[in-house]
């Protein structure tokens, strides 16, 4: 199982942890039910940290036509938007919540220039709330890639409290390239413009990096 390097910090204390635990729990408890079952608690703790931050491979489609899931789990909002921060005009938002078993890895939907980032302070709604998109901490990724602009959100939710972005506007991207993750259950929303074909929709599975969120028109990508 590859770690993510965005969870070494976290994975070195919980393994230090569930170590001098163990140890301490074999050496000096003489109680049976105490002596095994701390040492299990812990090394459970830690598969489940482990699982956490997997950071398995994907095959990412190479087509630059094509806005990838950013994010593993399952598309809970297809919906139009007016998209005021980045594209400036109407749009589609699909929205993505990740579970504490998901994947927390998120990848660029799209290859391109990094021409916006914001990062916002805020609430810790439950991801799934759609007011979560506006009240939350999150971070705004604005990528373009000829005439056409994307928009994501890595929001943080009731569990999630720290979003790591790897990101400086100017930055030259891949679509499927890794570029941060959010802790412990989360949501990402993807805007795209008008006129981009939506190719999912509410209740399906999304994997990061491999699922087609939506197409640019072939005249569209013609301008790139």
């Amino acid at each position: 199982m590859v770690i993510t390097k965005y969870g070494y910090d976290v994975v070195g204390v919980v393994a230090g942890i569930a170590i001098a635990g163990t140890l301490l729990s074999l050496f000096l408890l003489d109680e049976k039910p105490l002596r095994f079952g701390i040492p299990a608690v812990l090394i459970l703790f830690l598969l489940c940290t482990l699982n956490f931050f997997r950071d398995p491979e994907r095959a990412v489609p190479a087509d630059d036509r094509l806005v990838l899931a950013p994010a593993d789990g399952k598309v809970v909002l297809v919906a139009p938007v007016k998209e005021t921060e980045y594209l400036k005009g109407e749009g589609t938002q699909v929205s993505i919540f990740m579970s504490p078993l998901n994947v927390h890895v998120n990848r660029y939907p799209i290859g391109g220039t990094v021409a916006y980032f914001q990062h916002i302070p805020g609430e810790y709604l439950v991801a799934f709330d759609e007011k979560s998109s506006l009240r939350n901490e999150r971070t705004l990724i604005g990528v373009e890639q000829g005439g056409t602009r994307v928009l994501f959100r890595q929001i943080a939710g009731f569990v999630a409290r720290r979003i790591v972005a790897e990101v400086r506007v100017g930055d030259r991207v891949r679509a499927g390239e890794r570029f941060g993750m959010i802790r412990f259950g989360s949501r990402v929303d993807v805007i795209v413009p008008e006129g981009l074909t939506v190719r999912v929709g509410a209740g399906d599975r999304a994997v990061a990096g491999e699922t087609v969120l939506a197409e640019i028109p072939a005249s569209s990508a013609g301008q790139a």
